[in-house]
């Protein structure tokens, strides 16, 4: 009842008493005045109240009526105003609303139709930005196809298939000597084993990189687990692999950490010549703390670094800090090389 009595219908009855009462209250100091100082014979005590008091009633009807009606045209014009914002809620940008009237609602409503015009053009220009941001994405995922095949030839051409012509050369050296001297061709066949390792090795590495880049919804203990099952079948390496079984990680947290054990696990496959390589992860702080280490040859980080090893590194970083995190590499020569991720969860 409260909430009916406060519409803007009766703020202009309420606004229409208010102008009554001061007029009466005007009118009845004049009349009484002019009664106390001229006291005419026309004029009574009597009299003035009766007048005021049909000049009250009169007046009150006359301003429920005007204030109903002058309330109800503006309630009206309000509900026209109302409707428009509603449309425009549920994103109707295109409706408009026109009034007749020259005052400030009419300007408000004018207002409002280039508002709907300018959110109108936003959504179009918001639209035309998703269809070149989609195509910008297939664009971006074309380059990277191309670079990564690109990376994958580079890396065939200057290891296995540099490695499989020494191949090709030292074992034709070794059935040359092999008659003139058993000694000398022994030698180079244990080359030609060692190279023909560097060889295998090297393609294990990228076939490591072919390997599927999502985990197809699998956890990220999961995922590093089947990886590390399928290099055991393939490498004599020793893995040690303690990850908890309760992280709480996002997809693409789990995605780029895999991602990063998948490029360190390369790297050392390729580089390293270890025995041993140990993999942790678990939650420390409300920050994921993952460590991957190797006791292989390790290597200077500051002088003679390999470039496809600098690659792989700065890859690893590039992944960390799109996560918000910290990448940290330690190796020294002869000692192995150690990685430590930390990650906010």
């Amino acid at each position: 009842m409260l909430q009916k009595l406060s519409s803007i219908r009766y703020m202009y009855i309420r606004s229409h008493l208010y102008a009554v009462f001061l007029t009466t209250v005007i009118l009845l100091s004049l009349l009484l005045s002019v009664y106390v100082l001229i006291s005419p014979d026309w004029l009574s005590a009597l009299g003035i109240f009766i007048f005021i008091l049909f000049y009250m009633l009169i007046a009150v009807v006359i301003s429920f009526y005007a204030g109903f009606k002058s309330g109800g045209e503006m309630k009206e014009r309000l509900d026209y105003l109302s409707g428009l914002i509603t449309q425009f809620a549920n994103g109707n940008y295109h409706s408009k609303i026109y009034f007749n009237e020259n005052d400030e609602i009419t300007r408000i409503g004018n207002e409002m139709n280039e508002l709907g015009g300018k959110l109108q053009n936003q959504v179009k220009s918001l639209q035309r930005m998703a269809d070149e941001k989609a195509d910008f994405a297939k664009s971006a995922h074309k380059a990277a196809v191309i670079e990564e095949r690109q990376r994958l030839a580079r890396d065939l051409h200057d290891a296995v298939s540099q490695q499989l012509f020494a191949i090709t050369m030292m074992s034709e050296a070794s059935l040359r000597q092999l008659d003139i001297d058993p000694a000398v061709a022994k030698e180079q066949l244990q080359d030609v084993a060692e190279s023909a390792l560097k060889a295998q090795t090297e393609m294990r590495a990228l076939l490591l990189h072919l390997r599927p880049v999502h985990l197809s919804g699998e956890p990220l203990r999961i995922g590093i687990k089947k990886l590390i099952d399928e290099l055991q079948e393939k490498t004599a390496m020793e893995f040690k692999v303690v990850i908890d079984d309760e992280l709480d990680l996002s997809d693409t947290v789990e995605e780029h950490v895999f991602r990063i054990t998948q490029e360190a696990l390369s790297n050392t496959l390729r580089h390293s010549k270890a025995s041993r390589v140990s993999i942790e992860a678990s939650t420390r702080s409300n920050e994921l703390f993952v460590h991957i280490s190797d006791n292989g040859e390790g290597f200077n980080l500051k002088e003679n670094t390999a470039r496809k090893t600098s690659y792989g590194l700065k890859t690893m970083q590039e992944r960390t800090e799109e996560l918000g995190g910290t990448f940290a590499i330690r190796s020294t020569q002869g000692e192995g090389t150690y990685i430590d991720l930390r990650i906010p969860c």
